[in-house]
């Protein structure tokens, strides 16, 4: 039984377990899909059936069933006893109707987590129970805000529609979204009819049934756009997050409400894949929506920044097939958020203060202002502009934000650090400025210049949603929409950025493009196309729930990547050699095999034959065994592309190995055999074959999760994680093999030529084997089975569609 159906049983297994799971989530309304992909996630499935019991509801409309999923998603799955408690009510007003939309749904959780002492009159009144909102003041609300934004409407059309639905419903809290998309469709839709987009030509009087069809086919596509794009308005909402009328205006303006996302790497590494993961999100999300993305260097400390570091961060990002609106630097706005900084002094919300890091550490504990809180400002505004001006030392002075000292949140209740002072050159501005802004002060403000619509990043940054919009609000600058998901994390590797430096700093890999790193760069050295890696960021997807994906997920990308492309070539890795005794001692002969069996445009190559072969160790045993179709004495394969052979004689030095092998061919194949094997010939009489090293790569650790191992996490290393085989022979088409060029060498597996490689010799990288191995799933532990299963669901449904 071949490894590839055991893979493929092993998904229908899992399938048909899930089978009643996945028939109670579509009773209540949740899409096949969905359903699917919450049974292979074991937290977002336990949650989803809690809260379908806490309903009592066993079939459902699907607005009830959505909901009732979004409750299972938004809250965190490690609830104190609290909250569960509280969950309940809300699962039951659900089922009741009492919660009805979106915006209810996101204030009813919001109230669970941040209240200690519930009061059922206060939660339904956070949440907008018994709340009506009339149709006269929906279409009034529409009415006003296509009003005010008049001028991107009549320049954009119907594209700002999105922008304008998220106005109305943030004037209207609780109003139906149903019913404000229908509302706005009607009247939006009647007023650009009215008044086409700026440039529109309107179409004759003979062709309006065909303008009518085109607009509404239009609608449709815009429609589609955002809905596929609603789940980044979940989240939890803050009250500062709102945008005044006068600030969107002048956003919707700028932007004539197109969707604009970023990805702002810092420039003190090189990227890895979880990187690439943001890269394809970001990218994604602004591809659907028909808007860019921006590549922007969050270039804000000058001591770890390298140009070397830009150059791959930029290579890396074309090599992904990646297309930036324009590529923009942090360093590009130091003026403006030196302005606004001094803007921030005078309004006596950020302060020079001396104190050293673990001073400041120490009064944020105990919650202790600085000394020097409330100093004047225009004390402030002299020591800010000595600062600026180099008159004081390195650690000698910071702008601090002035936060709230009574907030629950460890970032607004800490003053957070602005600028300090760092007398390092930058490689993008020179050495024009002597201080440097913070992440926390400037991420937020470059994302409001380049009005940035939705800032996307992973959870980690999820508690600086109130000092991100705090700052904004305090400036009276734009607010995009934020949206944290889970970070990327990979079995049997580590993407934080420490360990990876470790590994290299301390020699335990070559370098950050050493094909066992999970670095862009190691990827790709690897021989992982970009098109792999894309393909399994869209299969992991973006969720807010953290997980741990399989290796193997990435493993099957690859394959399915390769397998169109790579060029196919015999090598043989642990060479036994075989002299065909009737065969003429002074003869070659030529052998055309295909590059590709699959696809005859990719042509052919030669393969020369002669009295000495070599064969694959593996393929030989002394004595023959049942199910075995390899070589064994009196035993005939099929030598691919050319001969049958048959073994006369096996020949063993003194410790029993195999020494060479005496044999016979047939030169009409008269045996159909059962088994073919690879091989190599000598290209002349007493020429040895080409000589070739193959870098064989496992798992560089042994553990799943080696990012749980906190203190001696190196000792997981796996030993074995590389080992190199120089005595390998290759045919000769691989003489004129280059730097990255892609192969599957029979029967072994996928390879790429290494930038190692010289003209006297080539070095192979083992990119990933032909097949999943049965072994690996039968000797899994019960955690790597489980994220197997995953994957597993992920697959499935992937591939249904070309099962079809």
């Amino acid at each position: 039984v071949s490894t590839q159906s055991t893979w493929d049983r092993f998904l229908i297994g899992l399938l048909r377990m899930a089978e009643a799971t996945i028939e109670k989530f579509k009773a209540v309304g949740i899409a096949e899909s969905v359903a699917k992909q919450s049974v292979v996630n074991s937290k977002v499935r336990e949650a989803l059936e809690q809260v379908i019991a806490e309903a009592g509801v066993e079939k459902c409309d699907k607005s009830i069933g959505s909901l009732l999923y979004s409750l299972a998603t938004t809250l965190k799955h490690d609830l104190s006893d609290i909250v569960k408690d509280n969950r309940k009510v809300i699962s039951s007003y659900i089922a009741q109707g009492k919660i009805n939309s979106r915006a209810q749904l996101e204030a009813a959780v919001q109230y669970i987590e941040s209240t200690y002492k519930w009061d059922l009159s206060e939660f339904e009144k956070a949440s907008g129970v018994g709340v009506v909102i009339s149709d006269a003041q929906i279409e009034d609300a529409v009415r006003k805000v296509i009003e005010d934004n008049k001028a991107a409407v009549l320049a954009q059309g119907l594209k700002v529609k999105g922008q304008l639905a998220s106005t109305v419903t943030k004037t209207l809290k609780f109003a139906p979204g149903a019913a404000v998309v229908q509302k706005l469709d009607a009247i939006l839709g009647a007023f650009v009819a009215a008044n086409p987009p700026t440039g529109a030509v309107p179409a004759p009087a003979a062709d309006k049934p065909a303008k009518k069809k085109e607009e509404k086919k239009e609608e449709v596509v815009a429609k589609k756009e955002e809905n596929s794009l609603d789940f980044l308005n979940e989240g939890r909402m803050l009250p500062t997050a709102r945008n005044n009328e006068r600030v969107l205006k002048q956003h919707l303006a700028a932007t004539g409400g197109k969707i604009i996302t970023r990805f702002p790497p810092e420039p003190n590494g090189f990227l890895h894949i979880g990187h690439a993961k943001a890269m394809n999100f970001n990218f994604g999300v602004a591809k659907k929506a028909g808007g860019d993305c921006i590549m922007r260097f969050d270039d804000t400390n000058p001591e770890v920044e390298k140009q070397s570091y830009i150059d791959s961060i930029l290579d890396s990002l074309y090599w992904l097939g990646h297309k930036p609106s324009k590529v923009t630097y942090s360093s590009d706005y130091f003026q403006e958020l030196y302005d606004l900084a001094i803007q921030l002094i005078k309004k006596g919300k950020a302060y020079i203060c001396h104190q050293s890091g673990d001073e400041i550490e120490q009064y944020r504990k105990t919650k202790t202002p600085s000394p020097w809180r409330d100093r004047p400002i225009e004390e402030n505004l002299r020591l800010f502009e000595d600062m600026r001006k180099g008159k004081l030392k390195e650690g000698e002075a910071i702008l601090r934000m002035k936060g709230d000292l009574n907030s629950p949140n460890m970032q607004m209740n800490g003053d957070l650090i602005a600028y300090r002072i760092k007398y390092s050159p930058h490689p993008h501005a020179g050495d024009k400025w002597c201080i440097y802004p913070s992440y926390d002060y400037s991420h937020c403000i470059i994302d409001s210049l380049e009005n940035i619509t939705h800032s996307l990043c992973t959870l980690e940054f999820e508690t600086r949603r109130e000092t991100y919009f705090w700052l904004l609000d305090e400036l009276d600058l734009y607010k995009p929409k934020v949206w944290e998901y889970s970070r990327l994390n990979v079995e049997h590797n580590v993407l934080s950025k420490r360990r990876l430096l470790r590994l290299v700093d301390d020699g335990y890999v070559t370098g950050w493009d050493d094909p066992r790193m999970f670095t862009v760069n190691g990827l790709r050295r690897r021989g992982y196309t970009a098109e792999s890696i894309n393909e399994f960021c869209d299969l992991v997807g973006v969720t807010r729930t953290e997980n741990m994906i399989p290796f193997e997920l990435l493993e099957h990308c690859a394959r399915q990547s390769l397998e169109p492309i790579a060029i196919r070539a015999m090598v043989v890795q642990n060479p036994v050699k075989v002299i065909l005794t009737n065969y003429p001692a002074d003869k070659t002969e030529t052998f055309k095999a295909p590059n590709n069996p699959k696809d005859e445009s990719k042509g052919t190559h030669d393969v020369i034959f002669s009295r000495v072969v070599y064969i694959e160790q593996s393929d030989v045993k002394l004595v023959d065994e049942p199910g075995f179709f390899g070589f064994a004495p009196g035993k005939e394969v099929h030598l691919k592309y050319s001969y049958n052979i048959k073994c006369e004689n096996i020949v063993t030095n003194a410790d029993g190995s195999i020494k060479e092998i005496h044999a016979t061919y047939d030169v009409n194949n008269v045996t159909k055999c059962k088994g073919k094997i690879h091989w190599v010939a000598e290209p002349q009489p007493g020429v040895e074959p080409l000589k070739v090293e193959l870098r064989l790569y496992e798992k560089i650790f042994t553990s799943a999760d080696p990012m749980g191992i906190k203190d001696e996490w190196t000792s997981d290393l796996n030993p074995n994680s590389l080992t190199v085989v120089k005595g390998a022979y290759a045919d000769p088409s691989l003489k004129s093999a280059k730097s990255e060029d892609k192969f599957q060498f029979e029967r072994l597996a996928f390879f790429v030529c290494d930038r190692d490689s010289t003209a006297d010799n080539l070095v192979f990288n083992l990119t990933v084997s032909l097949k999943e191995s049965k072994e690996k799933n039968a000797g899994a532990k019960p955690a790597e089975q489980s994220t197997r299963k995953r994957a597993a669901g992920k697959l499935a449904d992937r591939e249904k569609p070309q099962a079809k």
